[in-house]
């Protein structure tokens, strides 16, 4: 399954008002995390600082009642998971206990009961659910008495999905108490020392919390930031806001669930210490899940992190500058440092798969009538008579056409309508008004203008029929030719409302435009959407690359 090509949201909201760095991120393959040992419901969990312990609610057999708290561990972070055990009698109890969260030194434990539930508080409870906690004297100790948090934070109506703060000084939760922006918020409780009194509930505000239902919050270990659940878009998927450090409120929160590849919605975020997994629930099949989270380290999009990745770090060494803002986070802290040279130096090796580097035909072959397309699984076929041209292309060899019928034909790869894309590719030659790329019985997406052979999109706003309309936007073209026998590197980048035009590497046209037409065809390589004659490109072509990000060159 293709991932969900993201909207500019990913790129552009996170550092909005507050300077906050913007790192590119994106997930890997989701798995099962106890897939060997429960086939019940198992959902909202906590892994401890050091990754070795992982707490979560479950209705597995041997409890206390119908939902506990539970844990598992391993013996390294490269190990499975070990089989679950119950909390024992003194935390859990016939009522529910759910939502833990660990704190940092893995000496106390926060969780919620579940009274809205099942009508059955714990004894000492002050309404509908509340928020309680456990602890030990040390890590191989026993767990002690919950506590109540009390009447300053419970109240008569809900609390509960604890989240704690690395430093133990704020704990973030659900709740529908009076002042809130909807039926339930995200609301958190402040103490000036981690042994000291919780201040009142604060809502955090409109900037997070919607006029509908945001639940289900996990505050990062940088405190930075704050992964939710909202049903703001019209069903319950998994947000983020960020703020520029702890002093500063959160800033206006993303959606980020397309990213991950999973059938049923994603529940209960948590992420480790080191920000590098998430763990969720999904509301499938009430599983526990993990999730890599990658950050994007290709900066020079070549397909390889290597010594050129570092210059481009190093060149902006002490900058607030996001594409190079990796670490300690995959997310970022705002400043480009050693901290960030750490995470890349990870990644260093002859060669790089970019998790959202959705095609990328090469055109290295040396025979046959398939351009194969190594990111995926969009191969394209040769149609017309193309010529392979082994070592004659910019990265190993290209395919030439001749510009009266040859081009390269392949499926459906992305709908430019539906969010954030780049296109890239080498090309030589050409003639004006002769097509790079197009898709099928749609538009062109590069081309050779038809009068003085410059780089061209018509990739436009669409049309707006019926009463009022108004005709699409302009194409977009830029003042450097393309068409004028040298090798260029192109390249047409969708960022947020941008349409941006690049010839080796450095931007020569952009514009707005709120949204592009819809398209849903395939790709032609070197040949115009309607296969008209004098579209067909003269020239050769090599490693053409299409990401579903916006990709700085």
């Amino acid at each position: 399954m293709r991932k969900t090509i993201l909207t500019s949201a990913l790129v552009s909201a996170l550092g909005l008002a507050t300077g906050i760095a913007r790192a590119d991120f994106t997930f890997g393959t989701p798995t099962r995390v106890l897939d060997a040992y429960t086939f019940v419901d198992d959902w909202a969990s906590s892994i401890s600082s050091d990754g070795l312990s992982l707490y979560f609610t479950s209705e597995q057999h041997g409890g206390s009642g119908h939902w506990d708290i539970w844990v598992t561990t391993r013996a390294r972070v490269s190990d499975p998971w070990g089989p679950p055990a119950n909390l024992g009698s003194t935390v859990n109890s016939p009522a529910a206990e759910m939502n833990p969260s660990i704190s940092s030194d893995g000496l106390t434990l926060y969780f919620s009961d579940g009274a809205w539930i099942f009508s059955n508080p714990r004894p000492g409870s002050f309404g509908q659910a509340d928020l309680w906690l456990t602890t030990r004297s040390a890590l191989d100790g026993d767990w002690g008495p919950p506590v109540n948090l009390g009447s300053m934070v419970n109240s008569l109506v809900t609390e509960g999905v604890p989240s704690i703060s690395s430093d133990g000084l704020s704990l973030f939760f659900e709740a529908n108490l009076p002042g809130g922006s909807g039926s339930h918020d995200i609301w958190t409780i402040n103490r000036a020392t981690p042994d000291g009194q919780w201040g009142a509930p604060v809502n955090l505000g409109p900037s997070v919390n919607s006029s509908g239902l945001d639940v289900h919050a996990d505050i990062s270990v940088d405190g930075l930031a704050l992964f939710f659940q909202s049903d703001r878009s019209g069903y319950l998927d998994l947000w983020l806001a960020r703020r520029a450090d702890t002093s500063h409120p959160f800033g206006p929160p993303v959606r980020i669930g397309p990213m991950i590849e999973t059938s049923g919605l994603i529940e209960y975020p948590n992420t480790s210490a080191d920000g590098r997994m998430l763990f969720f629930s999904s509301s499938v099949n009430w599983h526990l899940w993990q999730v890599p989270i990658l950050p994007i380290v290709d900066f020079s999009n070549d397909g390889r992190v290597n010594e050129e990745d570092i210059v481009i770090m190093t060149q902006h060494w002490g900058e607030n500058y996001s594409l190079c803002d990796i670490g300690p986070m995959p997310w970022g802290d705002g400043i480009v440092d050693i901290r960030d040279l750490v995470v890349l130096t990870e990644y260093i090796e002859p060669e790089v798969r970019d998790p959202m580097l959705i095609a990328h035909w090469k055109l290295d072959e040396k025979e046959d009538v398939i351009a194969c397309d190594s990111a995926g699984f969009n191969d394209g076929i040769l149609v017309g008579d193309p010529v392979w041209q082994p070592g004659a292309g910019q990265v190993d060899g290209a395919l030439e056409l001749d510009g009266i019928d040859d081009y390269v034909s392949t499926a459906f790869v992305l709908n430019p309508a539906e969010g954030d894309f780049s296109f890239f590719a080498w090309v030589r030659g050409g003639a004006p008004g002769q097509t790079i790329i197009s898709q099928e019985g749609g538009t062109n997406w590069l081309m050779a203008d038809a009068i003085g052979g410059s780089l061209r999109t018509d990739l436009k706003e669409p049309e707006i029929t019926g009463r009022g309309a108004s005709p699409a936007g302009p194409p977009l073209s830029s003042p450097s030719v393309v068409a004028d026998g040298y090798w260029h590197r192109v390249g047409l980048v969708r960022d947020g409302s941008n349409r941006i035009l690049y010839l080796d590497g450095i931007e020569v046209a952009r514009d707005t435009a709120e949204t592009l037409a819809s398209e849903e065809g395939g790709l032609y390589i070197g040949a115009g959407c309607g296969l008209e004659s004098g579209t067909f490109w003269s020239g050769l072509i090599d490693d053409i690359r299409i990401y579903n990000r916006a990709v700085k060159p």
